[in-house]
């Protein structure tokens, strides 16, 4: 169990608690903004409610840490109670927030959190004037009851609040990342990019000799198909027409595992930080950009260690036989999405044949992926263009053609063909074994139900048999709201009804995709699962076994990419939040069309068109009536008039007021 700094504090108050024969649990507890604790007991079944717990029982228990819980007797028809008895394990080792002033005739400044589910205040005794209104990272001295606010000790100032570089700077820390690396870690990729040309000479000597172990693939053509402003180029594809009119095609994945070693100090850190995250200006990388820009990626016009999986593929898009390992590749064009988008649409340029034939491919590939029930999910997007302070000064929704829905294809067909063939070795191995995969399991029933109910209200038709529902009845709703004003708001609200995608290395199938079988393999520089994937499909090939240890260590690394996953999708979804704000900082005043995406007790909350940015209409300052919420209805509906307000409403409103501190945005509506 880790020792926490603020056990060595409540210890004595903690065991002075009777339990009087109450049930105790462990386990993690979400605490809300006011100081509300839920608990979920391990044996707690979907239809009971979690544990309340109210902020006199809190004790010294925050967002996020592994508590002890005593769980009191349910008294008639309220909802069970606990009370937190120890914190095992804190999760919030340092905080970061803006030094307040606490008002006249106060000395003291508090620390008010950006996380907003932190809901105490730490008091500031050595801060003065000069931190007010600065970003900080603070940890916590002292905290002697859980009755007054802990005392905080400022270890580092980030800046002025509301400043760009601050704000980014804020939001990468909070998730545990860091744009640099440690000089240890930066001087071992350095040695090993010095030792390129002797790692790539032995992988040359490995493709010659009787058992070669590596497959020379330089001669057949080879294009990456990326974004255009792309440094790093994971995957590439290769195509060669065989006598049999049928297709190989390559895919060619950046041989990361043969530059870094399971590990080796590169590994770790790798490990720790899990994925690379892209922010709105930036992009924080898994592994130092000697490796990821160069050594490892698969640039143009070079000779590039990879790991393929290469297919052959019938003209109606059957696979007719498959290979895995390791390769040289040597890509002759570098393709944008748009330039190869260009080369299909004008039947014109290089590699016109090859981006033919895998267009085709990958339309068939995409229909029958449809017809076997995947769900065809595309959330709308937007992109930010910045000045060079980086401010936004425009903002554009991101467009996907159909290169980019090519690229997915192929990284799909390689993914779930990876998956697949690792199960068969392990079945005909009849030894227990083990391979990392990308699980989605089927939706809970009662947040199917709460969708069907949110649709129906809306005026579509959606089957849902207690709970239960089939991927295809979800994408024909896709289909039928597709151009309605409502399509992006019921889009969202499908998706958070459907269960996470994680990761691990016990597989369910993935419910959205429609696979039985799942991995991700294709992106080594940038998530490290794919990492492991490819050194567990290694040791696969080379009739290595993973033993039982082993199999224990790869679950623990599977959730702890999971983890780190949702840290990287928060650090993301903050930092446009942020530039959508900043956005429309200085057009509080003007006019915008909008689309009601929540109705509740206080007001409606408006998405604005352009931005895709969230504000809130309160009801009190809707003029000529009171309205009230009519929540089984979706909408505010007023006493008076009669004048309704529904969900998915296009409405037009005023920015009254964007607060960046916040990320808060008021409107008020143009009736």
């Amino acid at each position: 169990m880790a020792f926490t700094l603020r056990q060595c504090y409540y210890a004595p108050y903690i065991y002075m608690t009777n339990t009087n024969e109450n049930k105790t649990y462990e386990g993690s507890i979400a605490v809300r903004g006011k100081g509300i604790g839920f608990f979920i007991r391990p044996d707690q079944k979907e239809e009971d409610e979690d544990i309340l717990i109210t902020t006199e029982n809190l004790s010294f228990a925050l967002d996020g840490d592994i508590v002890k819980v005593e769980v009191f007797p349910k008294e008639g028809g309220k909802r069970q109670e606990g009370k937190v008895l120890e914190v095992l394990e804190s999760a919030n080792t340092e905080f970061i927030g803006t030094v307040k002033p606490a008002g006249a005739g106060k000395p003291e400044r508090y620390l008010q959190p950006d996380n907003h589910r932190i809901h105490v205040r730490p008091i500031l005794p050595d801060a003065t004037e000069l931190d007010d209104g600065m970003k900080v990272i603070v940890e916590i001295a002292s905290w002697t009851s859980p009755h007054t606010a802990p005392i905080g000790k400022i270890t580092e100032t980030l800046g002025k609040a509301g400043d760009h570089e601050t704000e980014m700077q804020a939001i990468i820390r909070s998730g545990g990342f860091s744009e640099s690396f440690s000089e240890e870690v930066s001087e071992a990729a350095q040695e090993l990019y010095t030792r390129k040309d002797a790692i790539f000479a032995a992988a040359i000597e490995a493709t010659k000799g009787a058992t070669p172990t590596r497959k020379d693939m330089r001669d057949t053509i080879t294009m990456t198909i990326d974004p255009a402003d792309s440094k790093d180029f994971d995957d590439a594809l290769s195509f060669k027409k065989l006598d049999n009119a049928n297709y190989e095609i390559g895919i060619h994945i950046a041989d990361v595992s043969h530059y870094v070693e399971e590990g080796d100090v590169i590994d770790v850190e790798a490990h720790e930080r899990g994925t690379s995250i892209y922010l709105v200006d930036r992009v924080i990388p898994m592994l130092p950009e000697v490796l990821s820009n160069d050594l490892c990626s698969l640039r143009p016009n070079e000779d590039r260690l990879a790991f393929s999986a290469v297919f052959e593929i019938t003209p109606d898009a059957a696979v007719a036989g498959e290979w895995y390992g390791q390769t040289i590749i040597h890509s002759n064009r570098r393709f944008s999405y748009q330039d190869a988008q260009a080369v299909i649409d004008e039947q014109a340029g290089d590699n016109l044949e090859a981006l033919n034939t895998l267009m085709n491919v990958s339309r068939l590939l995409r229909k029958q992926r449809y017809k076997n029930g995947a769900i065809a999910f595309e959330q709308p997007e937007v992109k930010f263009v910045l000045d060079d302070a980086g401010k936004p000064i425009d903002v554009v929704a991101k467009v996907r053609i159909e290169t980019m829905m090519m690229i997915e294809d192929f990284m799909l067909l390689a993914n779930q063909g990876v998956s697949k063939y690792v199960d068969k070795l392990c079945k005909d191995s009849s030894k227990p074994t083990t391979f990392i995969y990308r699980i989605h399991d089927s939706p809970d029933p009662d947040r199917i139900n709460d969708l069907a109910i949110f649709v129906h209200a809306l005026g579509y038709e959606f089957k849902a048999d207690n709970g239960e529902v089939d991927a295809r009845d979800i994408n024909k709703l896709l289909k039928e709201i597709e151009g309605s004003p409502e399509e992006d708001l019921l889009k969202v609200a499908t998706i958070r009804s459907m269960a996470k995608a994680v990761y691990s290395t016990k597989n369910i199938g993935h419910f959205g995709l429609a696979f039985a079988f799942y991995s991700h393999f294709t992106s080594p520089i940038r998530r490290y699962p794919d990492l492991m994937a490819h050194r567990m499909l290694r040791k696969h090939l080379d009739g290595t076994l993973i033993g039982p240890k082993e199999m224990t260590k790869h679950e623990k690394t599977a959730l702890h990419a999971s983890e780190r996953e949702m840290f990287a999708v928060r650090a993301e979804r903050n930092s446009i939040k942020y530039k959508q704000v900043e956005y429309l900082l200085d057009k509080v005043g003007e006019e915008f069309d909008g689309i009601i995406t929540g109705v509740t007790d206080w007001g409606i909350y408006v998405q604005e068109k352009n931005s895709m940015a969230d504000g809130m209409v309160r009801l009190g300052s809707i003029k000529g009536d009171y309205f009230k919420n009519e929540a089984d209805k979706y909408r505010i509906k007023g006493e008076r008039t009669g004048v309704t307000y529904s969900l998915g409403q296009e409405v037009r409103v005023k920015l009254e007021r964007a607060d960046l501190e916040e990320r808060q945005l008021d409107f008020s509506l143009i009736i």
